[in-house]
């Protein structure tokens, strides 16, 4: 994950993104500023909240959000700090926890907006803030999605060590993050698509790594304190975080009654962008899991 330390540019701008979601943003806590992105829906049955992932931002998640619409949900995602149109350096944290602040912030804002309490659906990194907020009892969403969460890295137990100690010392020495953008999806154009987006960035620090690596060794070990129902997809082919960790989550959540996974062994990391027929396949389950069990 971490291959050298250059300086990373600083996001100063806020751009508006796709004309078919409506702009805004919300102020943390700690006077961080975060770019929300909805795409609102008349007479909704429910509400969706997306948490994207490490290097991304939320204007990526248009075709997933549309795809709620016409099922009559009204969507909300937003830039996490350092990440996208959201204010502030590349990557950067200023506690641990300010992922799952910032989650729960704007998922309290989101439910007050809406009036119901929204569905909750994570990716990658999002899907790992997603799940470590909802075991911490942060948020209690009628119902979690996670797509390929971090829940655990394929980093070596050396690098994880070095990563916690630079994080006491150096926490958001600007470090690249190594991101294989030809193995996000098998579509040939996504690579191409998500290197030319100026509001992707390749930039990690030793904090929010550290974040990652020890908020998914602790979901895995809480994951028998699921309380919602949670649909895990699982890429088998993911070569951005390790599937394994997933494996063992919905092993160690199983006794809850909790938890459905699903596996897709041919897919990669982003299943909501791979080439069809797998992206089809991944949102016929997705349907099917919220149709079903009428979680929203």
């Amino acid at each position: 994950m971490l291959l050298r330390a250059r300086s990373p540019r600083v996001c100063d701008v806020e751009q508006a993104g796709s004309t078919d979601s409506d702009v805004t943003t919300l102020t943390m806590a700690d006077g961080q500023r975060l770019q929300l992105r909805d795409w609102p829906q008349t007479q909704a049955r429910g509400a969706v909240l997306i948490v994207h992932g490490l290097g991304e931002h939320s204007g990526r998640y248009q075709r997933l959000a549309q795809w709620f619409n016409v099922r009559g949900y009204s969507v909300r995602s937003y830039d996490q700090r350092g990440h996208g149109s959201s204010l502030g350096p590349r990557g950067a944290l200023m506690h641990s926890d300010d992922l799952l602040e910032d989650l729960a912030t704007v998922y309290r804002d989101y439910a007050n907006a809406e009036a119901t309490e929204p569905l909750l659906l994570g990716h990658s990194m999002g899907g790992l803030v997603a799940v470590r907020a909802v075991l911490d009892q942060r948020i209690t969403p009628p119902a979690l999605v996670l797509s390929s969460p971090a829940l655990r890295s394929r980093e070596p137990a050396w690098l994880r060590r070095l990563v916690g100690r630079l994080a006491g010392v150096t926490p958001n020495l600007p470090m690249r993050s190594g991101l294989k953008a030809d193995k996000l999806s098998h579509d040939p154009n996504l690579a191409a698509a998500y290197l030319g987006d100026p509001l992707c960035m390749g930039w990690i620090t030793p904090l929010l790594a550290d974040f990652i690596f020890r908020a998914g060794d602790s979901a895995i070990t809480d994951a028998a304190r699921l309380a919602v129902p949670t649909l895990l997809l699982v890429a088998g082919q993911d070569e951005l975080v390790d599937p394994s960790g997933s494996h063992d989550f919905s092993t160690a959540a199983a006794a809850t009654g909790k938890l459905t996974t699903r596996i897709f062994c041919s897919l990669y990391h982003e299943l909501f962008n791979e080439a069809e027929p797998g992206r089809g396949q991944v949102l016929m389950q997705l349907g099917d899991w919220l149709d079903r069990d009428g979680r929203v």
